[in-house]
């Protein structure tokens, strides 16, 4: 498999079920957790969640334990299947700011693969 280097896109340009994704991901969990496979991992945090229920509960619990603005920054492709989001976010968390890519991993439409870190 060859080696992609990732280029800057349009965050318009980010496939649906990731922009579908990124807008529902604080406030709508059902939504969210729809854009996602059955069989989905999201690691962050250095945690590991597998499965819809699995993320329902890490996207609930992330919505309820800190207060904080988030901003897309920036959208890269790697190859059609692989994007990054950057966001940066701004809150009452350790820190206060912190600027998180988000690594998707696409399968027939939807995300098989989340990775949240800096």
């Amino acid at each position: 498999m060859p080696s992609h280097q990732p280029h800057t896109i349009a965050p318009s340009n980010l496939p649906k079920t990731i922009t579908r994704y990124l807008r529902a991901h604080h406030d709508d969990t059902a939504t969210a957790v729809a854009a996602f496979t059955s069989d989905a991992t999201v690691t962050d945090d250095g945690r590991t969640y597998q499965g819809a229920a699995a993320i329902e509960q890490w996207l609930n619990r992330s919505a309820t334990e800190f207060t904080y603005t988030i901003e897309l920054t920036e959208a890269q492709q790697t190859d059609p299947t692989h994007y990054v989001a950057t966001h940066h976010l701004e809150g009452n968390f350790p820190g206060g700011s912190v600027d998180l890519r988000y690594q998707f991993s696409l399968r027939d439409d939807l995300i098989e693969r989340l990775v949240i870190e800096p």
